[in-house]
């Protein structure tokens, strides 16, 4: 709609809007969360809660308020059709940029269950951010090297207990379940140094969909498998603000949710982790070759 103005202008009032919307619910949303906080009972968690993610919907809502007047995005958008804010999801994605969750918050919201994301343990420091994702009940992840868990082995299996403690909470109130499977955002630096077989991806890590499906496995109703392309290249945050992103596509598909029945001397975290790691990697080979489909039909339409 403001397409006209030049590209900071659009980029300053974007961005100004953004922080007005944050600043307007986060202190809605801290209040609801320090009243759940000191009335620490079943009942009043099963109020709360939901009026939680009703704030955190309206927030989200408030965002693709100010993307529709500030970005000349043309959203091309399938599989979403049949989806249910009723129902539990694991979600898995490709990860290029900070523009992803944007994407996804703004494709999803209240058709299905509020994104719950893993974040990293730093992340909590954010300055408001931080905040709003402790009162919503992200899980925070203390990821250690190799090195560090050899000199301090007592650090290793926190971060499945972390993810096991969320699950629970999560269990009492439909939810959406994020997992970016990459781990981080793709370059092709990162891609270099993993000699990743993938073109377009980089290898994806089991750990967090085994850990979420041992916790909850029997909650989730299904899969929700997404794929994210911006077929002009991975746009930086800034440049979205600005209104450089043109045509984003966004391909989803409901898949079953990956089961595992353990072998004679197998406990079922083992035949879970095997199965899903056989899962994951075929999954990410299809999602390889169709970014390369989605990429190539751009290619076409361009010319």
């Amino acid at each position: 709609m403001l397409q006209f103005l030049p590209a900071p202008l659009v980029g300053a009032l974007a961005g100004s809007l953004m922080l007005l919307n944050i600043v307007f619910w986060v202190p809605v949303l801290l209040t609801v969360s320090i009243i759940k906080l000191m009335l620490p009972f079943k009942a009043v968690r099963l109020v709360m809660d939901p009026l939680l993610l009703r704030i955190a919907e309206a927030w989200i809502a408030g965002n693709s308020g100010w993307m529709r007047l500030t970005q000349p995005l043309n959203w091309d958008v399938s599989g979403i059709q049949q989806v249910s804010p009723r129902q539990w999801y694991l979600v898995v994605c490709n990860h290029q940029s900070w523009v992803d969750i944007l994407v996804l918050q703004h494709v999803l919201n209240r058709r299905i269950p509020l994104l719950k994301f893993f974040l990293k343990k730093e992340l909590i420091w954010v300055p408001i951010m931080g905040l709003a994702w402790w009162a919503l009940e992200f899980p925070f992840m203390r990821r250690h090297n190799a090195a560090y868990l050899a000199k301090h082995p007592e650090a290793r299996g926190k971060d499945a207990e972390t993810t096991r403690q969320a699950c629970e909470k999560y269990a009492l109130v439909p939810t959406s379940v994020m997992n970016f499977l990459e781990g981080t955002r793709f370059t092709p630096t990162k891609q270099q140094q993993q000699k990743s077989p993938y073109q377009h991806l980089l290898k994806p890590k089991a750990g967090g969909v085994t850990l979420a499906l041992d916790a909850m496995g029997e909650k989730f109703g299904a899969v929700l498998d997404i794929t994210i392309v911006y077929p002009q290249g991975r746009p930086t945050f800034a440049q979205f603000l600005m209104g450089r992103v043109k045509r984003v596509v966004v391909q989803a598909r409901t898949l079953p949710v990956p089961s595992a029945i353990p072998a004679p001397g197998q406990s079922h975290e083992q035949a879970l982790r095997i199965k899903v790691e056989q899962w994951v990697n075929q999954l990410w080979a299809d999602k390889d070759a169709q970014i390369s489909r989605i990429l190539g039909q751009s290619t076409g339409l361009a010319t």
